[in-house]
């Protein structure tokens, strides 16, 4: 069940994989491992949910994920978090990324 709080803001996101040299792919397969690691790590950061994308509605994308943050301040302070910065290096030449941040109604 999803729960909200109206401090709770969210960070989600959906990829595309671009194509690319089956070494590059293994790769890939890491990615939520590393992002639910940046749980903990990253204050303010209080949940993470990553996945393959199952809907036949997906229009490529295929994973995607939900960050919950305690707060503006901790999602605002994510972006450029050194961890963050350290994931997104490699990642983001592999992918296709769209991001979205909101705050429950």
């Amino acid at each position: 069940m999803y729960k909200t709080c109206m401090n709770i803001d969210d960070h989600a996101i959906q990829n595309k994989q671009k194509a690319l040299k089956l070494s590059r792919l293994k790769a890939l397969f890491f990615v939520p491992l590393k992002i639910q690691n940046l749980q903990g790590q990253i204050p303010g950061l209080i949940e993470t949910y990553v996945g393959k994308n199952i809907s036949p509605r997906g229009q490529g994308y295929t994973f995607g994920g939900v960050m919950k943050f305690t707060d503006q301040a901790s999602l605002d302070a994510y972006g450029p978090h050194p961890l963050h910065q350290e994931l997104l290096e490699w990642l983001v030449p592999l992918i296709d990324p769209i991001e979205l941040d909101f705050e429950p109604q």
